[in-house]
């Protein structure tokens, strides 16, 4: 079964039908002939399909006809005639006439063929018939012989194969058979399609949505169509499609034109074009313009005024108003141009206010007021000849009058003939005056007269009398002359005669279109100003017609030129933003002008390059971005008509980021603790804003943005944790770049050193190697450290990593005396607190006993040592409360058994102390000596341990002044008492 017969509902493709179809049969096998004793199958098919539980049939032949109800929707048939069905509710089918055929060579055809079938012919002929050769014949013209079982094919049907077939076939045993006539009937497969718009006259900017309307006949409703749109000679959207519509979002001014569409087959063997439809989109109207000319000051009464109003911009037609004091005084459509004009005769009444309207439909549009004040002099008169000059001959007597329909008087009228003064009248009672003339052929010509009451004489219009002569062959001039003339000049058509009566009337035409008539009255010419559009191209010529016969110009052939159009250029980048490296397009265009266009590219007002359109259109320059292609671009369109340039278009050519510098100012050199570091980062290149970042060793410090461009700086107030690597970052949206590294190293002064003195024994005797350590706790290496003694040089020694260093001295009486040290690493010298070294002449083992014999003054001297004893522990509680000795806080570097010396700042807490009870300041005498037992310099214990006895101190029971006269000598020595 065919697609068609199980379509859902029968539709136009444009939309359904507005009524259900009638319903169609359809034929199995599809022949309208068949053999006697053959059987067809009728099919009848309803829209929408549906399964009807029972159909009624018709069937007619010879003038009896017949109905039959049969289940379903088929019946099988046998008998010649013509047969119709219908459906419950439905309407009658069309009828199909069958014949069943005794012949003995038939011609079957389709019941149907369409515009693009392939239309099928069988020449048939019965079974057991001596019968061959057999020939198709179109309205009597062979066509092909058929072999045996073939038929006969057109594919694409078209009209042109409409007619009479039938076929021919050779008997054997003597004659020829003639089949069947088949009437061929190609139908259209679908009509031209309509076009039409919704709404067929759209605005500015509003969507338009274009129908391509046609429809397909039922028995062939499963033909695809593709419909395609065109404007102009243009395709619209992306080509044809299957859909019959197209939506336009937004026209403009410029869509304006011819649009049609096109309706084919899939397989386009058939092809249709709807009729062009012209939309025009329409613009509101502007504001108009009111003006007055002569100008309303300088108006009086008998001039004539010409009001002229004009709108800027609008879509044609526009119906201008003329309004004076509210009252309407003039309606005109102007269809051509955007102005409109008229004359008006002035008289006193017509001072006051007027103002106009523009109106194209969408909304009128006033202009401004303009007030007009008429001054009253006496009227134009008006001259009559009785009886008229176009009738006058030679004899009469021509009755000259002259009338002022206004004026005071009196009034002083004169007669002229070709400016000579005929008569000369006043009248003093009516405002008129007239005498009779008595003609001959000399009097022809023109006659005016003029009146005059004082406050300016005004003249009547001339009136021509003539005798009445054949006019001649015109001649036709365009001025200003040549064979081009551009768009938008005002050409005059000049038509002249060089003899006939006057008047004469003249006729210009366009391409034998009338395009003016005008009568002359005074002069064998007559001329008109036509604005030049580009429809004004062609031949021209002028008749001149005097009621004797009219006379031909010979033609004059006019090209009008166009003027190029303002051009439109176009920036076309491959992205958003215009980078360096990028290829943009610039196009330019302008939409109208007559060819070639000469295009040229400015970049800031220099030119880039030029390129010619032959055929009109525009053209494009393709430009590789650099940094320097940022500004201002237009372009230039000329026609040797006049350049017109395009507005100004700027373009800003993003620039990545450079690789930013990195620059430390620091006051001074080195950077110290304290100081304020400027870090002042910027990139070479790189389009606004950037973003700066500042990093120390890969942490983040700060960020701070340049929206003009250049370098931000960052300070930092330095500490000791401030040393290390430096950089920054910068980024404008485009990559962010790294600075190199750069490194910073912070000073720290050196602080107070520390100078420890140590010795082998708890006394410093001549001989002994004494060992001077001077440490700074903090500071920058490389550190100096010099040691004094009294404040002479002995020496120094350099820490270029940091820490302390010793200085060793072998003593001598000489060495004592007061030691510091001076600790110096370039920013700074520090000096330490003075250590005092007191030394003993004793060369003696330090092992021995003091000189025996103390037992004796032992019990003398009881009472000295319970003195010093007391003295002992009351000078150290004046000293700050330290206790007498502490061995916990000798230093972890001294060896065991090793006295230690130490002077420190006051924060120094747990170191021994000597308390020097010489109160003479005579040489030192040590009264209390703390003696560090020994202890493990690798032990994890911070504190010394103390030995089994408690008191560590060593208490001397003999002191002597020590005196420079005995420096050399120890003046006794006794065995300590614990």
């Amino acid at each position: 079964m065919p697609l068609w017969m199980s379509l859902l509902a029968l539709a136009s493709v444009s939309g359904q039908f507005a009524t259900a179809p009638k319903p169609v049969i359809s034929l199995q096998p599809p022949w309208t002939t068949a053999f006697q004793g053959e059987s067809v199958l009728l099919t009848c098919n309803e829209f929408p399909i549906n399964s009807p539980r029972e159909t009624t049939w018709f069937y007619q032949n010879q003038g009896s006809q017949t109905s039959s109800t049969t289940p379903g929707n088929t019946r099988v048939v046998q008998e010649t005639g013509k047969y119709q069905c219908q459906h419950n509710g439905s309407s009658l089918s069309g009828s199909v006439h069958l014949i069943f055929s005794s012949a003995a060579l038939i011609l079957q055809a389709p019941l149907s063929v369409f515009e693009g079938d392939t239309m099928v012919l069988r020449c048939l002929r019965r079974p057991g018939s001596a019968l061959k050769t057999t020939t198709i014949y179109k309205n009597w013209e062979a066509q092909v012989p058929l072999r045996d079982g073939s038929d006969f094919r057109v594919h694409g049907a078209m009209l042109r194969d409409n007619g009479q077939y039938h076929c021919k076939a050779d008997n054997e045993s003597c004659c020829s058979v003639v089949s069947n006539t088949v009437e061929i009937q190609v139908q259209e497969l679908f009509p031209h399609p309509q076009l039409t718009a919704s709404p067929s006259q759209p605005t500015d900017g509003s969507p338009v949505n274009l129908t391509c309307e046609t429809r397909l006949p039922p028995q062939r409703s499963d033909v695809q169509l593709q419909f395609c749109f065109f404007r102009e000679g243009q395709a619209l959207g992306s080509g044809c499609s299957s859909s019959p519509e197209l939506q336009i979002l937004a026209m403009r001014s410029e869509d304006t034109g011819s649009y049609w569409c096109q309706a084919q087959t899939v397989t386009l063997s058939v092809s249709k074009k709807s009729l062009r439809s012209y939309i025009h989109v329409r613009i509101p109207v502007s504001h108009p313009v009111l003006t007055l000319s002569p100008p309303g000051s300088r108006a009086t009464e008998g001039d004539v005024m010409t009001l002229r109003c004009e709108a800027q911009r609008g879509s044609l037609p526009i119906l201008y108003r003329f309004f004076h004091e509210d009252a309407l005084l003039k309606e005109i459509k102007a269809t051509s141009w955007r102005k409109s004009s008229f004359r008006l005769p002035l008289t006193a009444e017509h001072s006051g206010s007027y103002y106009c309207t523009a109106d194209n439909g969408l909304g009128p549009q006033h202009s401004a007021a303009v007030t007009l004040s008429v001054r009253v002099p006496v009227s134009h008169p008006v001259l009559t000849l009785s009886p008229p000059g176009s009738r006058a001959t030679e004899g009469d007597v021509m009755t000259v009058r002259c009338e002022a329909q206004r004026g005071s008087l009196p009034i002083l009228y004169r007669f002229f003939h070709e400016d000579a003064l005929l008569k000369e009248i006043k009248a003093t009672s009516w405002r008129k005056s007239s005498f009779r003339l008595p003609l001959t052929a000399e009097h022809s010509g023109n006659y005016y007269c003029t009146a005059d009451n004082g406050l300016g004489p005004q003249h009547s219009a001339a009136v021509t009398l003539s005798v009445r002569v054949p006019v001649s062959h015109p001649v036709l001039t365009l001025s200003p002359p040549g064979a081009q003339a551009p768009e938008g000049d005002e050409m005059t058509l000049r038509c002249e005669a060089h003899r006939g009566s006057l008047p004469i009337q003249f006729r210009f035409f366009h391409e034998d279109a009338l395009l003016k008539e005008i009568k002359a009255t005074s002069w064998r010419e007559s001329s008109f100003r036509l604005p030049l559009t580009a429809e004004h191209s062609g031949n021209y010529y002028c008749t001149a017609d005097n009621g004797l016969g009219p006379q031909r110009s010979a033609a004059v052939t006019l090209s009008v030129i166009v003027p190029v159009s303002r051009p439109v250029l176009t920036l076309r980048a491959p992205g958003a933003q215009a980078l360096v490296g990028d290829t943009v397009e610039l196009h330019c265009e302008a939409q109208t002008g007559s060819p070639p266009i000469l295009y040229r590219f400015y970049h800031n007002g220099v030119t880039l390059g030029s390129s010619s359109a032959p055929s009109g259109g525009g053209v494009s320059f393709n430009l590789s971005l650099t940094a320097e292609h940022s500004g201002n671009y237009s372009c230039e369109a000329d026609n040797v008509l006049g350049a017109q340039r395009s507005e100004v278009m700027p373009l800003s050519v993003t620039v990545p980021a450079s690789r930013p510098v990195l620059t430390l100012r620091a006051p001074g050199a080195p950077a110290l603790v304290g100081d304020t570091v400027e870090l002042h980062c910027e990139a070479q290149t790189g389009s606004p804003p950037i973003l700066y970042r500042f990093y120390h060793d890969g942490v983040t410090l700060g960020s701070s943005s340049a929206p003009s461009g250049g370098g931000v700086s960052f300070n930092l107030s330095l500490t000791a944790e401030h040393s290390g690597n430096y950089s920054c970052e910068a980024d404008n949206g485009l990559g962010a770049q790294r600075s190199e590294v750069v490194p910073l190293s912070v000073t720290v002064p050196a602080s107070r050193p520390v100078l420890t003195l140590r010795a082998p024994g708890a006394q410093a005797l001549v001989g002994d190697t004494v060992e001077l350590h001077c440490k700074a706790q903090t500071g920058s290496p490389p550190i100096l450290y010099r040691f004094y003694h009294d404040g002479v040089t002995l020496g120094n020694n350099s820490a270029p990593s940091g820490g302390g260093v010793s200085f060793n001295l072998s003593l001598t009486e000489e060495h004592s005396g007061n030691y510091s040290c001076e600790a110096d690493n370039g920013v700074g010298t520090q000096r330490s607190e003075v250590v005092t070294l007191s030394i003993t002449g004793l060369t003696g083992s330090r092992g021995g006993h003091v000189a025996t014999g103390v037992t004796g003054v032992l019990l003398s001297l009881v009472g000295l040592a319970a003195v010093l004893l007391l003295f002992y522990y009351w000078l150290p509680g004046r000293a700050g409360g330290r206790p007498a000795c502490d061995a916990s806080s000798s230093s972890s570097h001294s060896d065991p058994q090793e006295p230690t010396y130490h002077n420190v700042p006051a924060w120094l807490e747990m170191q021994p102390v000597y308390s020097n009870v010489n109160p003479k300041g005579g040489d030192v005498v040590y009264s209390e000596v703390c003696h560090v037992q020994g202890r493990n310099k690798r032990a994890a214990a911070p504190t010394a341990r103390l030995p089994e006895d408690k008191d560590s101190s060593v208490i001397y029971s003999q002191v002597k002044v020590y005196t420079p006269g005995s420096r050399s000598q120890l003046s006794a020595s006794s065995a300590p008492h614990r």
